[in-house]
């Protein structure tokens, strides 16, 4: 029996982080302890890799006073003498740049990201008096412009499900494979789409984590923390169509994994990214329908019927309801519309007072 899954990518990532940590400046190692408690493995594995491009920038690929320095010897009397330019240099060097012999391109979204590292660790150094300026705070982050939120309407979720469903719309070798896989994708689908589940939260799920007498099931959320989410009768229907189906499969019968790939082992985010691609494409193919804008999908859904932006954040686990104003706000044009009616100037009454005279008058 597997390790618990999130227990288990948390280690794998530990050992990714110490791996790319070998290619920083020695003091960096200090960062990351002092941020230890508040970021997640993951998160710092994001800032290591981040980091590693920046100092190899600065003394691989700037013509600069850092060119030929190497990286492992930084100080923090270098870090002292590096200005904002050099910051807004690197920013540039991103737009299209080459690391290890791959060339890569970053939008402006990925820089932002990568500047809020910068700011990250620069700043961290600045409060504990080992560096006496901080210049990536003097750095404008990318201004992002704001894309049109994707998501299914609702005669495209029937499109969807129906599609899964039946795999009419696949090509010949898609049908092969999805004669194996249709109950475990539908499964999939209507779990996405009746709870609103993260992606990473789906593959983690395990057997154990289901309760059908309560209708709930229990996941893992970013950070770590367990939270307990709900789902309806058709989401349940799905779920046991899916576990009478798997239960023919001796080979699983020791698989704590809830949903499990053709080689009978826990699916991966990646399967089940290109799982969801196959049969958007075949639903909507000008639309980019990812898991995600399954979620997006659903919390759209909740937001139309509860008119509660609260709701909305507390069921798909969003610290800040500003994250999910961003998200799914945008939705509400048709609320916007009907709130014109809903304000008078005058109260109703007088209104109807009003016009019924002038009827009386014609």
């Amino acid at each position: 029996m597997e390790k618990d899954y999130f227990k288990s990518r948390e280690e794998i990532t530990i050992v990714k982080l110490r791996q790319v940590r070998k290619d920083l400046p020695y003091l960096c190692n200090e960062y990351f302890v002092g941020i230890e408690t508040s970021t997640s493995p993951l998160t710092r594995l994001g800032y290591a890799l981040d980091l590693r491009i920046f100092f190899d920038y600065l003394c691989n690929k700037q013509d600069g006073r850092f060119m030929g320095k190497d990286v492992h010897d930084l100080s923090f009397d270098d870090l002292e003498k590096i200005e904002a330019l050099d910051i807004e240099m690197f920013l540039e060097y991103l737009s299209d740049y080459e690391f290890d012999g791959i060339k890569y391109t970053n939008t402006k979204k990925t820089k932002a990201r990568k500047l809020s590292t910068l700011k990250s660790f620069f700043k961290y150094f600045y409060c504990k008096d080992k560096i006496y300026r901080d210049p990536a705070a003097k750095v404008r982050s990318p201004k992002i412009p704001e894309k049109p939120i994707v998501r299914f309407e609702q005669d495209e979720v029937v499109k969807f499900l129906d599609n899964v469903e039946s795999g009419a719309e696949l090509t010949k070798r898609q049908q092969a494979f999805h004669a194996k896989t249709e109950k475990r994708d539908y499964a999939i689908c209507t779990l996405f789409l009746g709870t609103g589940i993260r992606i990473s939260e789906l593959v983690g799920l395990n057997l154990k984590d289901i309760d059908f007498d309560k209708n709930q099931f229990k996941i893992t959320r970013k950070g770590g923390n367990q939270d307990v989410l709900y789902f309806n009768d058709e989401v349940k229907d799905a779920l046991l169509e899916y576990l009478d189906d798997r239960a023919q499969n001796e080979e699983l019968d020791n698989e704590p994994a809830l949903f499990c790939s053709r080689q009978n082992k826990r699916m991966c985010v990646r399967s089940v990214e290109k799982l969801i691609k196959k049969y958007a494409e075949v639903t909507t193919p000008l639309k980019h329908i990812t898991p995600h804008k399954l979620r997006t999908t659903y919390g759209t859904n909740l937001y139309k019927e509860t008119r509660d932006i609260f709701v909305v954040a507390e069921v798909l686990g969003h610290k800040d309801v500003n994250t999910t104003k961003k998200h799914y706000a945008a939705i509400s044009e048709d609320i916007k519309k009907e709130a014109a009616d809903k304000v008078y100037l005058r109260s109703q009454d007088n209104l109807d007072k009003n016009l019924s005279n002038d009827n009386e008058d014609d």
